[in-house]
């Protein structure tokens, strides 16, 4: 069984989908394809259905969704006898004390890929390996076809799945800025990050990367227009200012500061955001 969640929910067995069109049996297969091969519990499902007034019915309307999954299953499946699956659709969607499980038989799920990939773009960028950071967070980017189970109605538990997984797409995306940035592309990311300024005007981070690729792209007065944008916005929305790194950032460009200038590969080995935007301009 093949999952895809970082999208549309995708859920393909022996080549056929077998996500219901019914809001709800939508629901309890996003659910158990949030945590493949994992035992989802009862009170978890009935809370995602339903929220804190569950039917009297629970128990028989949560068997029904679960059937109804089974015999999408069974469909794909097919009624050929197989060693690996003796009790058919059961062997797939699979009753546990408590709850119920998703077997993925060995079959490909996006969000496990998009987290291996993740963690070795971490580890590559922690040990100043940089183009494999890059190209390991691309992979991580790519693997995504919209926001997070776009089309699923989320309840309480897959709208905090969902948003953590937009959380950890922005980070990654971060990531990957960053490790462009040290490798020197400051020019071919200024259009990019001017987007993503847009989008996110109160987050610190891009504000400070698309401050540091246009100083390094010779725009120091539009590097510093982005700080007094950030700061106007920051003041109006929330009555704060910028973060001390980010004003750290700003004198250094007003200073024209040499710890802003792209260092040898060897000297930024174990070292800091574009110039140090995460980390205070401490080292790089």
């Amino acid at each position: 069984m093949d999952i895809s969640v970082l999208g549309p929910c995708r859920v393909v067995q022996s080549g056929v989908s077998v996500v219901p069109t019914a809001v709800k049996p939508r629901k309890v297969l996003a659910l158990l394809a949030m945590h493949p091969d994992q035992v989802v519990s009862v009170g978890s499902l009935v809370e995602e259905l339903w929220g804190e007034a569950p039917p009297r019915s629970v128990q028989t309307t949560l068997q029904t969704y679960i059937l109804q999954l089974r015999n999408l299953i069974a469909t794909a499946i097919g009624g050929a006898c197989r060693p690996e699956l003796p009790n058919g659709a059961k062997s797939i969607l699979v009753t546990e004390s408590g709850g119920y499980l998703l077997d993925t038989q060995g079959g490909v799920v996006d969000v496990c890929e998009y987290e291996r990939l993740a963690g070795t773009g971490h580890r590559a960028l922690e040990s100043g390996n940089c183009p494999v950071a890059s190209e390991s967070f691309r992979g991580a980017l790519a693997l995504w076809r919209g926001p997070a189970l776009v089309d699923v109605q989320c309840g309480a538990l897959l709208e905090i799945e969902a948003t953590r997984l937009e959380e950890s797409r922005l980070s990654i995306l971060n990531q990957r800025i960053e490790a462009d940035l040290r490798l020197g592309r400051h020019h071919e990311l200024v259009g990019e990050l001017s987007g993503l300024s847009a989008q996110h005007p109160m987050h610190e981070d891009t504000q400070g990367q698309l401050m540091l690729a246009l100083y390094r792209s010779g725009r120091r007065s539009n590097a510093l227009e982005v700080y007094q944008r950030l700061r106007t916005v920051l003041s109006i929305e929330l009555g704060l200012d910028p973060s001390p790194r980010l004003q750290h950032l700003q004198r250094a460009m007003l200073e024209s500061s040499l710890e802003l200038e792209i260092q040898s590969e060897l000297a930024r080995v174990g070292a800091g955001v574009g110039a140090g935007v995460g980390r205070g301009l401490r080292a790089r």
